[in-house]
């Protein structure tokens, strides 16, 4: 599933905007009342909104620049570490690696080397022009996962990724992109002080290889996802 543009509500979107150009170097421009930020294949649009618990994104990184990509943001941000550790391998069949960094307005930022994207080849640095995939993730917190999981599913063909739906916590899409949904007030890994909440979170993706009940026709349309919306085209 890519995920091709993901719009956050944020209590300053300008600030955080510069924060993305600033520390990560993603090109940013200002269109009316919001502010749209480059992340590879992807656009975040940042938005006025309620500023209460914190988002999640991962953005997209080559595994064969893993090692310089972290060395480029380390002398840039402080990166998070959780028993020693800064470097976080993925849950059992994401065959990943990942770096986590504080973002602006609390939010959780994720840069995540995927081995299995056929993008996998090439060491473009985070930071230089090809360095970014794209985003990779965007969490969502949601009243009941395993139910926003199965309509979902239901409605626009949204798989879960390496494992089943849990009672607060599930990912669903493909290695090009997925949903993280979790259930409102968990913690976002690996921190201990960050959490999710309710909030409107757009997301516009394609190529979900989905297909319908007769297994020909690729699903397109818009689904509720908490208290925003996914939309397929």
């Amino acid at each position: 599933m890519q995920l091709r543009h993901v719009s956050l509500p944020v209590r300053d979107p300008g600030a955080a905007a510069h924060w993305y150009a600033d520390v990560l170097g993603l090109p940013a421009e200002r269109t009316g009342d919001t502010w749209q930020v480059a992340v590879g294949s992807s656009v975040l649009t940042l938005r006025a909104g309620p500023g209460t618990g914190a988002h999640h994104l991962a953005f997209g990184i080559r595994p064969a620049s893993f090692a310089a990509s972290k060395a480029w943001l380390r002398a840039r941000v402080p990166l998070r570490s959780r028993d020693g550790e800064d470097e976080f391998e993925g849950p059992p069949g994401w065959r990943s690696r990942s770096l986590y960094v504080d973002g602006p307005q609390g939010a959780v930022l994720e840069l995540i080397a995927r081995r299995d994207l056929p993008a996998a080849a090439g060491g473009a640095v985070a930071g230089d022009g090809g360095g970014w995939l794209g985003l990779s993730e965007v969490g969502i917190a949601v009243a009941d996962v395993r139910a926003t999981a199965r309509r979902l599913h239901a409605e626009l063909g949204v798989p879960a990724y390496a494992e089943e739906p849990g009672r607060t916590f599930a990912a669903l899409g493909d290695v090009h992109g997925l949903l993280v949904l979790v259930a409102q007030g968990r913690r976002w890994y690996p921190t201990d002080d960050r959490y999710a909440t309710a909030a409107a979170i757009d997301v516009e993706a394609t190529d979900v290889g989905a297909l319908d009940v007769a297994g020909t026709t690729r699903r397109t349309g818009a689904c509720r996802v908490g208290s925003g919306w996914l939309r397929l085209a």
